[in-house]
């Protein structure tokens, strides 16, 4: 049976989209939290969460004595947020493609982060996807999940689908927080297919440690970015 969506998140979805589509401009205020509460039928808690995150992608600013006011759209990738990609995106114009299905392996030497002997002695989950916007390939992403309590996780076709959203959905596991390394490379033969550009050209590669709600249940990251139409923003 699928997990429904939170409600702060129906309705961070909502404001997230009137924003985009113009319905609310910048500078504009949007209704104040008690009126959000009506309307929806929500309780503050709920509806401050979903501005909260609103806040952290960049679509508003909240101003003490004045309320919740639009910024200008971001013209980004909210990659750097707390949120997913997907959700700073939109699935309309967000598609996912699957380089590689998820499969058991052994940990890399010398992996990117500190890895406790639990996650080492479980061994991981690790895949490869592309993230195309609006047909543009931008990420090359490679991804490793600790092989601890996901069953069935190497079934799932993730096509066009949120890992955030999934892990959510299925294990209740939500991102906190985490940790991200910067570098900035040129790609090779491999990027460089992938993301549909020339050997050498310049590009971002991030590495990312992801804290959730679970206890010490920590997943990874490694990014392959192609900025060159599109700036990354975000707090996380």
């Amino acid at each position: 049976m699928e997990t429904k969506l939170p409600q702060y998140k129906k309705l961070y979805e909502l404001l997230r989209q009137q924003i985009k589509a113009g319905v609310f401009k910048e500078g504009d205020l949007l209704p104040s939290e008690n009126e959000l509460c009506k309307v929806h039928l929500l309780t503050r808690p709920t509806v401050r969460q979903a501005l909260n995150s609103l806040v952290n992608d960049g679509f508003i600013k909240k101003h003490k004595g004045k309320g919740s006011i639009v910024n200008q759209v971001p013209n980004g990738i909210g990659i750097l947020s707390i949120r997913s990609t997907t959700s700073a995106i939109g699935k309309s114009n967000l598609k996912t493609s699957i380089i590689l299905k998820p499969e058991f392996r052994k940990w890399p030497e010398n992996f990117m982060f500190l890895l406790s002997e639990m996650e080492l002695n479980y061994g991981c989950i690790y895949m490869e996807r592309l993230r195309l916007v609006n047909n543009m390939p931008l990420f090359f992403k490679m991804t490793y999940l600790p092989n601890i309590n996901l069953p069935r996780f190497i079934s799932f076709n993730l096509k066009d689908k949120s890992l955030f959203e999934t892990l959510q959905k299925y294990y209740q596991i939500e991102i906190k927080g985490g940790e991200q390394k910067f570098k900035a490379i040129t790609a090779d033969e491999t990027v460089s297919k992938h993301l549909n550009i020339e050997i050498g050209s310049p590009i971002l590669h991030l590495e990312r440690k992801h804290i959730t709600n679970r206890g010490k249940f920590y997943f990874y990251s490694s990014l392959y970015c192609n900025t060159g139409n599109y700036s990354l923003y975000g707090t996380f």
